[in-house]
């Protein structure tokens, strides 16, 4: 509705006197609702009259008056240059929301409606065209304002609340953020833990929808991560009306969750009361302890906070006597900010008797500098009168700074995103008109909510050269800075850039840290010196913040019943396991060719093992098993040599000769299992060895047999007289050998040995072995040896008493004994060794069981051959016949 009166003002008397506003005339204006005062109400106990009674305090956030410049600072930049809106003035109209809905709601509806006088719902033919409306700083606040703004459809750009309900486009059509979305600030809560190995921490909010939203989101990221809450403090929504009987039950109630908690590390959710109010409630816990003799009253309290992007560090300045270094080393989330060109310049040439339109410079100088600003006709030379020469720059950091602020920067973006909207619904020449006369525009009759399409897919770099452009939820695409808050003695404060979380970075990188350029809590810091070959090389280590010590590699986490999963003992590894971190949940198990060392948290390499020339063991027996080659070539020889003499040709001179020549060939063969095992060598030493030795052995049997038959031939007319001479000898030699050559042939056609490596045999060793393939086909190669050896045993036993001067038998007794013997000895030795020795009992038993034939059977004769020549004569086997 509109309304049209003399003078085009519209009549009526305006109920509610708004103290602090700043109103430059304008054709056009952006509208603006700061929060900058607090009104602290106080009891009105009816003792006086209404006209008397102080219905409240009020205290100004100092820090905050730089919201209001940098919108009016973007306001004046625009207005200078003729590129943007020409020969249009840009003005705005700001007002304080002084934290509370009532007056939220009146400012709200008085920058839509008033031109002097306040009429809700009607419109004056003169007021002002009204583009857009920035605020607020805090959720409530913001959600107050869009509950207005959304019914007319003016764009509302919000510079600090991140409720995740404002996300609703359908609830709120016109609302606009200019910070990021608040999710991205919860993935880096959790990956600055994550990075510093922060497990065990404290979440501190206000106990409103808000916090609840952030406590639920939280707790579940913070659980996917292995991270826990050491407590969560709420604190009551209550605090911020400063009733201090409440407040000191809460600090009495706190004061054990402080002082017993392990958690070094603090989330700080919230808005910045939560700074001023915890300020008050660490000094009070600090006082607590120091009643209680457990803490030092001047020392600081040593936490490592870490605050959100809606928390900046501003004080009342009644509260300037409060130690800002309880929060040293603070590590904060923080909107993202640029050097604005003639901004500080702009801040320091302001004079609270020279600033036209402002409503708030005055309350900001008196409670700054301490001093009263008079009125324009008042006098100035009363005690605490402001000089106007007191400098900005001279307030610490907690009440005012110079550089332009995150929320200021996101202010400063917002009258720009504005002003470059309208830049182009000018250049497409829609919705203007055009004066006859001096070609200035005529007031616009543009709606509000005519611009929102603008804003889509909408990008411009402003003055800093920063891009700025709205997502598909109207969120300002953006991340967020990380700072550290480096306070000193003064009790003023810089803060540092430390890192960067960016949503659009490559290669996952969301967050960067250079923790180098961190200071720590003066109570928590840890200098480490490392003196390198050229220098002392200093670092601060970052303070731990766990529920117990954390598992060092070699152990692994053993749950605590009844605890959070942080909350754990440290076990050692098992024998076979390792864990090469701190903190893992289980000990894993080694590659097969690595185990673990001593102290369980790394592999090394198994050692390779096998019976090989260069160890002791094969050297030994490779020299041991050349020795009885040599001796048993050096008996063939002589053998050779005396073939006519009458000791060599009995018992059959030929079985001698093979006899010789396979134990040769035995003692030779046992160099097979000596070396690293190949494909050769496995398909060899095995099945070499069985028929070589069935051959001698065989060669035994038939030597016995020989005997035997010619003994009992020698009777006339016994059937044995057609099977005695060497036919007889080599049948039995033949036979028994072709067996155990068929048995070997039917094992390297069926499953062959192959070689093979046995990495869990021996601890620490890699046994590189010939597989046997069959394990039934070696023990067959096996019995059917001991079967050969019994069958000569039994019948060299039987043959020993023969009357024969040459008779072997007695001798080939014993050797078959001594074989029997070792073999038998092997299978159990066998059976319980591995790796290399299993191969050096084998090879044992081959050149064992081989010298006992060799000693056994030819040690007699090759004494009667070299040292009792004078035995070894037809005569004398007669003579000894008879």
């Amino acid at each position: 509705m509109a309304c049209k009166v003399e003078n085009s003002n519209c009549t009526g008397n305006d109920p509610v006197h708004v103290p602090h506003e700043w109103n430059p005339s304008s054709e056009i204006h952006i509208g603006g609702i700061m929060s900058h005062i607090y009104f602290l109400l106080t009891d009105v106990d009816f003792l006086k009259h209404p006209l008397e009674e102080e219905i409240g305090v009020q205290l100004m956030v100092p820090k905050f008056y730089q919201h209001i410049l940098a919108l009016a600072f973007a306001v004046h930049e625009i207005n200078k240059n003729s590129n943007i809106l020409p020969n249009v003035t840009l003005g705005s109209h700001i007002y304080d929301s002084y934290y509370d809905a009532r007056m939220t709601y009146r400012t709200t509806l008085d920058l839509i409606f008033k031109f002097h006088q306040f009429f809700p719902n009607y419109k004056c033919d003169t007021q002002t065209h009204l583009m857009g409306i920035i605020g607020g700083l805090r959720s409530d606040t913001s959600s107050q304002m869009a509950d207005i703004l959304g019914l007319y459809k003016i764009p509302q750009f919000s510079y600090g609340s991140f409720q995740p309900a404002m996300n609703d486009q359908v609830a709120f059509p016109s609302f606009y953020r200019m910070v990021p979305n608040e999710a991205l600030q919860y993935q880096g809560i959790v990956e600055l833990l994550v990075h510093f190995r922060w497990k065990w921490v404290g979440l501190m909010t206000f106990d409103d929808a808000g916090g609840e939203h952030f406590l639920q989101v939280m707790e579940a990221i913070l659980s996917k991560n292995g991270i826990c809450s050491a407590f969560t403090n709420k604190v009551p929504i209550y605090m911020r009306i400063l009733e201090m009987s409440e407040m000191n039950k809460y600090i009495m109630k706190s004061v054990p969750v402080f002082k017993n908690s392990k958690a070094n590390v603090i989330v700080l959710y919230g808005e910045t009361a939560n700074i001023r109010w915890l300020a008050a409630i660490i000094l009070g816990i600090k006082k607590s302890l120091a009643a209680e003799s457990q803490y030092n009253e001047t020392a600081s309290f040593g936490k490592v906070w870490i605050t959100t992007a809606q928390i900046d560090f501003a004080l009342f300045i009644v509260q300037k006597t409060w130690d800002i270094q309880m929060f040293h080393g603070a590590i904060s989330f923080t909107i993202p900010s640029n050097e604005v060109q003639g901004f500080q310049k702009y801040i320091q040439t302001l004079k609270p008797t020279q600033a036209k339109g402002d409503g708030f410079i005055k309350g900001f100088w008196e409670q700054a500098f301490d001093c009263f600003v008079p009125s324009s006709d008042g006098f100035t030379d009363i005690d605490g009168t402001c000089s106007g020469e007191e400098k900005l720059e001279s307030l610490p950091g907690q009440f005012f700074q110079l550089s332009m602020t995150g929320h200021s920067y996101s202010i400063y973006n917002a009258v720009y995103a504005v002003a470059h909207v309208l830049q182009i619904m000018h250049s497409n020449s829609l919705n203007y008109k055009q004066m006859e006369n001096g070609g200035k525009l005529h007031p616009w009759k543009v709606e509000p909510w005519k611009i929102h399409s603008l804003f889509r897919d909408f990008l411009f770099n402003n003055s800093a050269g920063d891009e700025i452009r709205f997502n598909e939820h109207r969120e300002i695409v953006a991340g967020f800075d990380i700072t550290n808050l480096v306070t000193f003695p003064n009790n003023s404060y810089v803060k540092v850039k430390v890192g960067r979380l960016d949503p659009q970075a490559t290669h996952g990188e969301v967050l960067t840290i250079n923790a180098e350029r961190l200071e720590w809590h003066r109570e928590l810091s840890q200098v480490w010196k490392i003196l390198t070959l050229y220098r002392m090389i200093i670092f601060m280590v970052p303070p731990f913040s766990l529920c117990n010590d954390q598992c060092y590699p070699g152990y692994s986490r053993e749950k605590k019943e009844g605890k959070k999963f942080c909350c754990y003992d440290c076990s050692p590894c098992p024998e076979d396991m390792i864990s090469n971190q701190e903190d893992l949940d289980y000990c894993t198990r080694c590659p097969e060719d690595h185990f673990p060392n001593n102290r369980r948290d790394h592999c090394i390499p198994k050692i390779q093992s096998f019976l090989s020339f260069e160890d002791t063991l094969g050297l030994t027996l490779t020299s041991l098993a050349l020795l009885c080659a040599l001796i048993t070539a050096l008996v063939l020889a002589v053998f050779i040599q005396q073939r006519d003499t009458p000791i060599v040709r009995a018992n059959n001179r030929s079985l001698t000769y093979l006899l010789l020549a396979s134990l040769l060939l035995c003692f030779l063969c046992a160099l097979l299992f000596i070396g690293r095992p190949n494909k050769t060598t496995c398909l060899l030493r095995q099945t070499a060895f069985g028929i070589i030795f069935s051959i001698a052995v065989s060669s035994v049997l038939a030597k016995t047999i020989t005997v035997v038959v010619a003994f009992m031939a020698s009777k006339p007319g016994n059937v044995f007289q057609k099977w005695v001479g060497k036919r007889l000898a080599h049948s039995v030699v033949l036979c028994c050998s072709l067996v155990q050559v068929a048995v070997c042939a039917l094992w390297l056609g069926s499953s062959p040995p192959f070689p093979d490596v046995d990495n869990h045999s021996v601890y620490g060793e890699t046994i590189i072995e010939c597989n046997e393939g069959s394990v039934t086909m070696f023990y067959c190669v096996l019995g059917y040896m001991g079967f050969l050896a019994t069958v000569s045993f039994t019948v060299a036993f039987l043959a020993r008493k023969l009357p024969d001067s040459f008779n072997e038998a007695k001798f080939i007794t014993f050797s078959m004994l001594v074989f029997c013997s070792v073999w038998l000895s092997f299978v159990p030795t066998y059976l319980s060794t591995k790796g290399k020795f299993m191969v050096a009992v084998e090879v044992f038993s081959i050149l064992s069981s081989g010298s006992g034939l060799l000693s056994c059977i030819f040690t007699p004769k090759c004494y009667i051959i070299i040292f009792r020549p004078d035995l070894n004569k037809k005569e004398q086997l007669m003579r000894r016949k008879h």
